[in-house]
């Protein structure tokens, strides 16, 4: 059996007991200053988009956030940002290329929206070493099969780069969300390294489908399973049994600093996951926590 942490104060110590260097979390969320203001400021009013509360836990400084992270035994990161307009996200990449030059536990990251230049200035941001991007579907409010990012999609595709994708439906439907939309993107770029986010939250089952057909898709377990989740979209009751057949495309995703409870609830929810099935147990937790993560980013030997 493998029980989770109960608390943030215990999990560095549950994560070494696995034996493991330290967690790599792929979906985390650093933003320049004002930017992250209006972010949070869009939770506080979260009653009125969601119809629920959502009090961000580490509303921090950006050097207390850090902090945090490292304290939790976060070895390597991916700070991921997302653009809601035209012409924020080649400024936005700039900004978090420069975060991951700064902060060496942070991979660099960068986002796309679909305009004209999108492919270049992705283009740019390989070059540089970027190792991770984020695209955000609902926020951005576009067809991830738009004409005007068809050539990132096949340089991320080409470059074995994951693209973190906030495809699902959840928390609120969107104009171009589901699984069935991307799936589109799949379809012409079946080699695309692509890490649904929240699992495709809630059409986990779909998420999973997915995962089997093509081979270079995974899901990371950011607000997967805990409680806040589950009042709105609880993850299927053989959930763990589903997870048994794909155990090395899953990989740990937390949303942190933007989640209204503490990290160690994530954690807890996939050591259940972990607990319920023969099959997975510590090795799982391993592979989801550290390994697989680390493989997608390229830090594996971190």
């Amino acid at each position: 059996m493998v029980a989770g942490p109960r608390s943030d104060a215990e999990v560095a110590g549950w994560v070494a007991g696995l034996g493991l260097p330290g967690l790599i979390d792929i979906h985390t969320h650093f933003l320049p200053d004002r930017v992250l203001r209006k972010v949070w400021a869009f939770f506080d009013r979260a009653g009125e988009h969601y119809g629920t509360p959502w009090d961000i836990r580490y509303r921090h400084s950006e050097a207390t956030r850090l902090q945090v992270l490292r304290d939790l035994g976060v070895r390597t990161f991916a700070p991921l940002v997302y653009a809601h307009k035209p012409g924020m996200a080649e400024w936005l990449t700039d900004w978090a290329v420069g975060f991951g030059e700064r902060e060496p536990d942070a991979v660099r990251t960068a986002t796309i929206y679909p305009e004209p230049g999108a492919a270049d200035y992705l283009a740019r941001a390989l070059e540089a070493g970027v190792r991770c991007v984020k695209v955000h579907i609902q926020v951005g409010d576009f067809d991830p099969r738009d004409p005007l990012l068809d050539r990132a999609w096949g340089l991320l595709a080409e470059a074995g780069v994951p693209a973190v994708v906030h495809c699902g439906h959840g928390p609120v439907p969107g104009s171009h969300t589901g699984l069935d939309v991307f799936e589109g993107v799949l379809r012409r770029h079946p080699r695309l390294v692509a890490v649904l986010a929240h699992a495709g939250m809630p059409d986990y089952l779909a998420a999973l489908e997915l995962v089997e057909r093509y081979p270079r898709v995974h899901v990371d377990t950011t607000m997967v399973g805990v409680e806040f989740s589950e009042r709105t979209s609880p993850l299927p009751s053989d959930w763990p049994e589903r997870l048994a057949a794909h155990p090395d495309r899953v990989v740990l995703g937390t949303d942190y600093p933007n989640i209204p409870y503490p990290y160690a609830e994530q954690l807890a929810a996939i050591a259940g996951w972990a607990e319920a099935d023969d099959r997975l147990g510590a090795d799982f937790l391993r592979a989801v926590l550290h390994d697989t993560p680390g493989r997608l980013l390229g830090v594996t030997g971190e």
